[in-house]
């Protein structure tokens, strides 16, 4: 846990601010600026970058996962460089939920992971990239993009530790523990062995599971 070095007025703005920049769905405003549609009705519905790739447009889908991710890196660099660490976090944290449980868009919102890794590499940099490898070295073994975002999810609070930032491992823990949660179809395909792989074609459209959405 971090040391509280911040008023409490000043984690409350801090807070309040970074969920509200959190909850932006920079996927439904890419779509909408590419002229792409509405996203939540396109593909698996979801907000996030692979959703929009699915809709037709690399360059939108490029920028959604540059904003999710930056959301995340913003809040984290800008609390951290008015107040102090326990800031930093805790707007991490705010930030993170936001996307997931967005005002704008009815608390349903994105998986978190994309969002996640940009509060790691801000907040932990060295963590972060620990993180990020850890989902390359999963995907490329497995090949399975879920089980790959569930363990690199699962390695934060332990790369937080290892690497020199172990204040921050409850953080980790309780991100790793949402996406988890967010992800419970996913772990439901994985048990029953039917969770697509990444680069598997697939049969039809009525049979289009939301193979690479739990990334973002």
């Amino acid at each position: 846990m971090p040391v509280l070095e911040t008023s409490l007025s000043a984690l409350l703005l801090t807070a309040v601010t970074a969920y509200l920049l959190g909850s932006v769905p920079f996927g439904i405003v890419m779509a909408r600026l590419f002229g792409l549609g509405d996203l939540r009705k396109i593909g698996s519905g979801n907000i996030g970058a692979t959703n929009v790739l699915r809709a037709g447009n690399k360059l939108a889908a490029f920028l959604t996962l540059i904003l999710d991710a930056g959301k995340g890196g913003v809040a984290v660099w800008v609390a951290g460089a008015a107040f102090a660490g326990d800031a930093a976090q805790l707007a991490g944290v705010a930030a993170f939920l936001g996307h997931c449980f967005p005002i704008f868009l009815r608390f349903r919102g994105g998986k978190g992971v994309a969002t996640f890794l940009g509060i790691l590499l801000v907040l932990h940099w060295p963590a972060g990239l620990a993180v990020c490898a850890t989902w390359l070295a999963v995907a490329g073994l497995f090949r399975i993009s879920s089980l790959a975002a569930l363990v690199a999810a699962a390695s934060a609070p332990v790369w937080l530790i290892v690497l020199g930032l172990p204040q921050a491992w409850v953080m980790g823990a309780v991100l790793a523990a949402v996406i988890f949660i967010r992800h419970s179809t996913n772990i439901a395909r994985l048990r029953a062995g039917t969770e697509p792989r990444i680069g598997a074609k697939k049969r039809n459209a009525q049979q289009e599971p939301a193979a690479d959405d739990q990334l973002f």
